[in-house]
């Protein structure tokens, strides 16, 4: 995997035996390949040239193995999804998500990660950016939608991807896609200009 990536335990069981991986990861520990960031998470740290060490690790990756490790299904809320898509230059202290599993809270260094118990309605099925993309727009309010915005989710995804994330969002409340369709109008007409 490349580095950066977030993991814990049950993603080697495929591999061999719980206690091989325990031994594993703390010999990896030891020797500073991998690091710990949680008790069962840890990191394959980025590293960052600049501080001549590692850089912090990214709280959605930590969340995301968390999840994976308990199976639940995740969704960032709106002020998670607002700085994943870059359109809050603040770096939170708190990560938000919404998820099937029970509340719950990880303090990871001066950042927290905390898990909401709630459906996530007009997320539901929906791929990781789909649902980034819905939880950000729902975060705004369908009056806010100055062409820097629109530009700013636009750039979220490739041109080519914007198909699937229509499919798969063509259940949404209304006003959520058709912003989407205008941010994507802004995303080909940026890509035709280049």
């Amino acid at each position: 995997m490349k580095r950066g990536w977030c993991f814990t335990p049950k993603d080697f069981l495929d591999l061999t035996s719980p206690t091989a991986i325990w031994q594993t990861l703390s010999r990896l520990e030891k020797k500073g390949t991998i690091r710990r960031l949680l008790r069962g998470v840890y990191d394959y740290p980025e590293k960052n040239t600049f501080l001549q060490g590692y850089a912090s690790p990214d709280p959605d990756r930590v969340a995301r193995a968390i999840a994976r490790s308990k199976s639940w299904n995740i969704v960032p809320d709106g002020n998670t999804a607002l700085m994943l898509i870059g359109l809050s230059t603040q770096i939170p202290a708190e990560w938000g998500y919404l998820t099937d599993g029970p509340d719950s809270r990880y303090d990871l260094g001066n950042q927290r990660i905390i898990f909401r118990k709630q459906p996530a309605k007009d997320a539901a099925g929906l791929s990781k950016d789909s649902a980034i993309l819905v939880q950000a727009i729902k975060s705004l309010g369908k009056d806010v939608m100055e062409t820097e915005t629109l530009r700013k989710l636009g750039e979220y995804l490739p041109p080519g991807n914007w198909e699937k994330t229509f499919k798969e969002c063509r259940y949404v409340t209304a006003w959520i896609l058709e912003i989407l369709k205008k941010a994507a109008e802004t995303s080909r007409f940026d890509g035709d200009r280049q």
